[in-house]
């Protein structure tokens, strides 16, 4: 199989089938939803770390004999930061009012606070932002398929991962909008098609660029890092019975090990 059919595959797989997987996921009673969200809450901080520090930093240091390690640090550091600016602007993670719900998908189900703006303006914020985020993961999927097959597959998984509950909770504020599921779940896909656009252009854009590839590994890593660090961990810490935080640790190390086995398996 050629690289860039590798790329289309599993840029499919990042975006397309978890959109379908959290569709699935909505289908199941709103208790039992309650219950399972957490869980692969906590696989995918697993997954997103181990994909980071396990798989894409060290690529992004060995790919390149050349690389400056403050250069490639300093990158990681701009990554961190883009992110949270561009979560501010309301691009990033689709929060448009005062309490941000999209990282509590039964919350948002529920409580009719996420949506103040209406349900043009909600909607299409959500598909935008879900757009531009989709674009960025099929850059980043590219960018690591480019550098070695098997960390393209790693950063497929890891993407997967966090997409699904992502989706979760997109799919949530737009049926709390108003909108039918056929409605939400055709928009979804059709944003999430973005991850396919990013990946073939950056396919053809990065050969003539592999002096970049190390950056936007690390840029890669940021990203998950900060997806991590900064969206999905602080919704545990509402959860503090010591057996819910035993579950956590759990199935965190579950989704590193997973990560961890897929990428020594596969080397």
């Amino acid at each position: 199989m050629s690289l860039l059919s590798w790329i289309i595959v599993f840029s499919l797989l990042g975006g397309v089938l978890s959109v379908l997987a959290a569709s699935v996921f909505l289908l199941i009673n709103d208790k039992y939803q309650r219950k399972l969200l957490p869980h692969t809450v906590s696989f995918a901080i697993g997954a997103l770390l181990g994909a980071a520090l396990l798989a894409l930093l060290p690529h992004a240091i060995t790919v390149n004999e050349n690389v400056d390690m403050h250069d490639l640090g300093l990158t990681i550091l701009i990554g961190l930061l883009g992110f949270f600016l561009l979560e501010k602007m309301v691009l990033w993670r689709h929060c448009h009012s005062s309490h941000c719900e999209v990282h509590s998908p039964s919350e948002v189900h529920t409580s009719g606070h996420a949506h103040q703006h209406g349900k043009d303006a909600s909607g299409t914020l959500i598909i935008i932002g879900d757009a531009v985020h989709n674009l960025v993961d099929g850059v980043l999927i590219a960018a690591a398929f480019m550098t070695d097959i098997d960390l393209g597959i790693v950063t497929a998984l890891a993407v997967a991962a966090h997409e699904i509950p992502q989706e979760i909770g997109d799919f949530a504020i737009l049926l709390n909008s108003g909108y039918k599921r056929g409605r939400a779940l055709f928009f979804n896909v059709l944003a999430s098609m973005a991850t396919l656009v990013g990946a073939v252009i950056a396919y053809y854009s990065l050969q003539s660029m592999q002096q970049a590839l190390p950056y936007i590994l690390a840029i890669a890593a940021s990203s998950f890092i900060y997806i991590a660090v900064a969206d999905l961990i602080p919704g545990l810490h509402k959860r503090t019975e010591l057996r819910e935080t035993l579950q956590q640790i759990t199935l965190i190390a579950l989704g590193v090990a997973v990560i961890y086995w897929a990428h020594s398996t596969l080397h």
